[in-house]
């Protein structure tokens, strides 16, 4: 089977594209190691994932940790299957327990933390862990932990890009409980290449590893996680953390050039990616050029339309209004596609369906087994809080929920917010049956489904191969609609969507704004072929492969 790719990369770079029969890519490189030590031991593709996201809590703690959720979509060599491990809300929260705490604004809408303990969710990651390595996983849950046990135990020299963000997050975060004597060594962050140890999760990945991952939610850790909870006034209880289960959703998608992109089913706002690939559906992006603005003018619109819609009707499932099917539909699609002017930018709202700071890796096995696997503590650190006994970094999750009564994300107990973190997956069909592609994601807030679409369209459209596709210019679209673009994109084309219209903004911190992402696609149909990985250089990451 001949590539389906140009293989020039006409962009600047530091990275080659990357080939091999088993391979990890994440945006560290010992997770990169950690997962593929998985697959040289025996262990699957799923194994090395669980390895390669435990160490990336210890290497990048400016993204995710202990206390992070997770969402994954999985190839098990016959099927797919997808899993939502994202938390819900204590059982106490409400609108109102938030108005006698904080009070309301001058608009009379109740207030909530971004950062500190009313901010937590219940951690849904670990479980995520559990469900995946039940479900899947081929080797001890303590051979696959010890990677990330002894990168935390004996230390390891932080990476440039996350002494970066590390820096930048102190100022906010250092009054928050826990975090200064975590993430606070000698009074500062860490420098680059300066030695971090972090025995309090190795501690606590040591306990997971010899008592089994329910430990966290019902056993020692989760005593010490409720609390500490109590010590600062806060909702969660134990019964918050025991009742908790991830859930096996599925996946949801649409065709895409003769392709299925498969998203997570919301709570997530992966279906806002594939709205915007089915709207553009409509239009024929081949006869522009790539990286022209016609092209990028048609992206951004049809992204702006999606979003406009998620950021209505996007939440727990239990609480929506319409369904994603309703969300999905291609007629809808096709309406909302009619709406973009070709020559100016729109302010969109939402439309009317027919009613009826993330880590993100990705893992492919010689026996064709591949995941794609996304988590978070978001806003980078999260929460801020961090249990010192454990280190444990929680999440800042419930910031997601919506103070407005009427809106079907409000606030409320044991209910899971609005998230941004998506993992996603390409399939097609080939003589009636499915075979997978790529799995792939692109990590950072409301980038994620913006990027998919960009590098997506980027490969399918314009045949660019994935390291190409990753390293090309990207643009930002804010919950204003205003836009950002990178540095590096065309001077022509920015000044083309300028006079179209589009309201740009400085960038002051590019590696938080335009995501990083991980792919790896399958060379041809046949599994002993192997396949090629890209990982972006918009982090400290690697693809490694054998």
């Amino acid at each position: 089977m001949s590539s389906p790719f140009n293989w020039h990369n006409p962009y600047p770079t530091v990275r080659m594209p990357v080939f091999g029969r088993n391979i990890c890519s994440t945006s560290h490189p010992y997770a990169a190691q950690a997962g593929l030590k998985m697959m040289q031991q025996g262990g699957n593709a799923i194994d090395a994932a669980i390895a390669a996201a435990a160490a990336l809590m210890i290497v990048e703690p400016v993204s995710n940790g202990l206390g992070s959720d997770c969402f994954a979509i999985v190839w098990d060599g016959h099927e797919l299957h997808g899993l939502n491990a994202s938390g819900v809300s204590p059982a106490d929260w409400s609108l109102d327990y938030f108005a006698k705490k904080y009070g309301r604004d001058t608009h009379g809408m109740t207030n909530r933390p971004m950062r500190g303990w009313d901010s937590v969710t219940v951690p849904g990651a670990i479980a995520g862990w559990e469900a995946l390595h039940q479900r899947f996983g081929s080797l001890p849950l303590a051979d696959i932990l010890q990677p990330a046990i002894e990168i935390a135990e004996r230390g390891h020299a932080v990476a440039p890009i996350v002494a970066h963000k590390w820096a930048a997050a102190l100022k906010e975060l250092s009054p928050q409980p826990g975090f200064a004597k975590a993430f606070m060594p000698n009074g500062r962050a860490p420098l680059t290449g300066e030695i971090f140890h972090f025995p309090a999760a190795a501690r606590a990945l040591r306990q997971i590893a010899n008592k089994g991952i329910r430990d966290f939610y019902e056993g020692e850790i989760a005593k010490s996680i409720v609390e500490f909870a109590q010590e600062h006034q806060a909702a969660l209880k134990a019964s918050d953390l025991a009742n908790y289960q991830p859930d096996w959703v599925g996946t949801i998608s649409t065709r895409v050039q003769g392709y299925d992109v498969h998203e997570i089913p919301p709570n997530g706002q992966g279906i806002g990616a594939l709205m915007a690939m089915g709207i553009l559906e409509n239009h024929d992006l081949s006869k522009y050029p790539v990286d022209g603005v016609d092209s990028q003018h048609l992206q951004i619109e049809a992204m702006k339309l999606a979003f406009a819609d998620i950021y209505r009707y996007v939440a727990d499932p239990r609480s929506m209004e319409v369904s994603s099917q309703q969300m999905l539909n291609p007629k809808y699609l096709a309406k909302r596609a009619g709406e973009i002017n070709l020559q100016r930018a729109t302010q969109f709202t939402f439309g009317m369906p027919n009613t009826g700071g993330t880590i993100y890796l990705s893992a492919a096995d010689e026996k064709g087994r591949m995941i794609s696997f996304i988590q978070s503590n978001y806003m980078g650190f999260g929460s801020g809080v961090v249990e010192p006994n454990w280190g444990i970094s929680f999440q800042n999750r419930g910031y997601g929920f919506s103070s407005d009564p009427q809106s079907p994300n409000v606030v409320a107990g044991n209910k899971r917010p609005f998230h941004t973190i998506i993992p996603a997956f390409l399939t097609k069909e080939v003589n009636g049956k499915t075979v997978p592609q790529m799995s792939f994601g692109v990590m950072g807030g409301d980038m994620q489904p913006q990027g998919h679409l960009q590098t997506l369209l980027r490969m399918l459209v314009y045949q660019q191969q994935p390291q190409a596709a990753c390293d090309a210019p990207r643009w930002k679209i804010n919950r204003d609609f205003s836009l950002d673009v990178e540095a590096n994109m065309d001077p022509q084309t920015v000044k083309g969507l300028i006079e179209r219209g589009h309201v740009l903004k400085k960038v002051d911190d590019p590696y938080m704004d335009f995501g990083s992402g991980q792919f790896i696609w399958r060379l041809s149909d046949q599994i002993d072929d192997g396949y090629v990985a890209a990982s972006d250089s918009r982090r400290d990451g690697l693809a490694a492969a054998y």
